[in-house]
């Protein structure tokens, strides 16, 4: 099975392919320039691999949450190149393919959160099953104070536990008060991978549960990039008392 992997949902952008059972990446931290970067690391990528589009048999894409305009750069791309080879797509949450790397290092459950700005995270806990990040719960955008994780942490297993992601590098100290124990690993500095995206896409497909790429669609799970006026007031008040 050969198999692309696209994620620019956050300040990194990175290129994944699965080809004769290894996996191939190329991974940058690109900032605001995912869209100048995108399609030379794709071209670059399949270059060395030897192959053309039309050799792929799907297409993962990173849905996000994350970055409202990394996370529709990389859909976008993914749709149109989807769409032009008529190949099937998966797509796969920014927040588990953190947990699969964390899994992948030797967790068996993963914290996974992402600054979404606004004084508030998107968040997900994962556990390992066979391998792989599984979700417990619902992924969710909240406020530090208002996450149920030690409620989830009662139900999954034991084992190393790992938070990751750049939620922990801007609330770590709300989210740590949080836990009934501190994490095994915590790694504010973790990025989601397009690697990861193949591990977990790479069984969706073999289920059958690809879609047309007409159907696949960003995954926000807020609708407001940016506190009002009055919000801010409010917000900036809040942390003076």
């Amino acid at each position: 099975m050969k198999l692309l992997a696209i994620d620019t949902a956050t300040e990194a952008c990175s290129v994944a392919l699965l080809l004769d059972g290894a996996i191939h990446e190329r991974f940058e931290l690109a900032g605001r320039t995912h869209s100048q970067r995108l399609p030379a690391m794709f071209a670059a990528l399949l270059a060395e691999a030897g192959i053309v589009p039309t050799q792929l048999d799907g297409i993962v894409a990173g849905v996000g949450p994350g970055s409202f305009a990394g996370v529709r750069i990389g859909v976008a791309f993914v749709k149109g190149l989807a769409l032009g080879v008529d190949r099937p797509v998966v797509g796969i949450s920014s927040l588990a393919m953190l947990a699969q790397s964390a899994i992948e290092a030797g967790a068996t459950t993963a914290l996974a959160a992402i600054d979404a700005r606004m004084d508030q995270i998107y968040v997900g806990a994962y556990r390992e099953e066979l391998g792989l990040a599984r979700l417990a719960g619902d992924e969710s955008v909240i406020t530090p104070a208002d996450w149920t994780a030690p409620a989830l942490l009662a139900s999954m297993q034991s084992g190393p536990i790992a938070a990751v992601g750049s939620g922990w590098a801007a609330y770590g100290e709300a989210l740590l008060a949080r836990l009934p124990s501190a994490p095994s690993i915590v790694d504010s500095a973790a990025l989601p991978h397009a690697a990861a995206a193949l591990k977990l896409g790479q069984p969706e497909f073999a289920a059958g549960r690809a879609v047309d790429a007409s159907r696949l669609v960003p995954n926000y799970l807020r609708n407001r990039v940016a506190l009002t006026q009055v919000e801010q007031i409010e917000a900036r008040q809040a942390k003076k008392l």
